[in-house]
């Protein structure tokens, strides 16, 4: 069985992306689990490789086919949009623009069959928008050029998995999103990649949505049994081990303890936080419902220390790994 090629895009070159891309990528074990194609811009790496003094050197490919995939060389599908000298820790259009460029074509590649699994490194989405692309992140280009309706956001930490009902909207606004239906979907996405990933009867715990999980009508108006329990019902009836809505204040604890495989959180900061505390450097952020495999870092750009060669590859490492856990696997 040949090893997956993972397609990792790097982000906004203005931040940390191609430094992470090359630390991550001076680690043998990294070839020893895939074959890395990165799809960025190959004089940014040059530059990243020498900022960091890793040693190793770049090749310019035209395809997935004709790289070479051997340890000490990157393999860079080069998209050549950006000029050396690109300032470090600055917003810009050029850089916004082609960080889009860069997933648009892992995208393309992926859904070809060119490649097994993107692995992507952070774009700022500050750049991304004066570039013209107005997209709240990753996973919202993700869904739209993969003409994906029902995504989510898993994040993945040491000792805890959460997924995500709503994601990069207003509290009010994702209170009003969160619908029986919407929970149902992201408790099934949740069953289905932990099956993959090689858990045969995932654990799923789902959150409430007020203080307490409402505690029996006593906080909020409702919502736990008009919106929650409903979609866990449903789950329960097709066999999917799932509890809830549970008292997200102590779920957490009961997740990192081992209780539960995943934990479905109803908004962005109900799940972010807990994750974060935990795992900041190796946590991996999981793109679920498309039909492509997509993983991430779980940080951001880092303006303030890009180009200073001192950021921690850690996470990259991570989600590189664990896109070869999700990835289809190859005769």
């Amino acid at each position: 069985m040949s090893k997956p090629i993972v397609g990792i895009t790097m982000g906004d070159a203005a931040g940390i992306g191609p430094e992470i891309i090359v630390k991550a990528l001076a680690d043998p074990a990294v070839y020893q689990m895939c074959r890395p194609l990165v799809i960025g811009d190959a004089k940014m790496l040059e530059r990243a490789n020498r900022i960091t003094r890793a040693g190793l050197s770049v090749s310019r490919v035209s395809d997935a086919g004709t790289a070479k995939y051997e340890h000490g060389v990157i393999d860079c599908l080069d998209l050549d949009l950006l000029p050396e000298d690109l300032p470090f820790g600055q917003v810009s259009a050029q850089a916004g623009d082609a960080a889009f460029r860069f997933l648009e074509k892992a995208i393309d590649l992926a859904k070809s069959g060119e490649i097994d699994a993107i692995c992507t490194a952070p774009l700022n989405k500050e750049a991304l928008h004066k570039g013209g692309h107005i997209y709240p992140g990753h996973t919202e280009i993700l869904a739209e050029l993969t003409n994906t309706k029902d995504v989510s956001m898993m994040l993945s930490a040491p000792k805890l998995r959460v997924i995500h009902v709503t994601t990069h909207v207003g509290l009010i606004d994702a209170v009003n999103m969160i619908t029986p239906e919407r929970v149902y979907k992201v408790i099934v996405m949740a069953h289905e990649t932990l099956k993959k990933a090689g858990i045969s009867s995932p654990k799923i715990a789902v959150c409430g949505i007020n203080p307490h999980a409402g505690e029996n009508g006593l906080f909020g108006y409702g919502e736990e049994e008009e919106k929650v329990v409903p979609a866990v019902r449903q789950a329960q009836q097709e066999g999917i081990d799932a509890v809830g809505p549970l008292p997200a204040d102590t779920l957490f604890f009961r997740a990192t303890r081992g209780d539960f495989d995943i934990v479905v959180a109803m908004y962005h900061d109900q799940g972010h936080g807990p994750v974060k505390v935990l795992g900041l450097e190796a946590g991996v952020n999981i793109t679920v419902g498309l039909p492509i495999i997509r993983t991430s870092v779980d940080h951001g750009t880092a303006f303030d220390i890009a180009g200073k060669g001192v950021a921690d590859e850690l996470s990259m490492k991570e989600a590189i790994r664990q896109a070869v856990e999700l990835a289809p696997k190859r005769a």
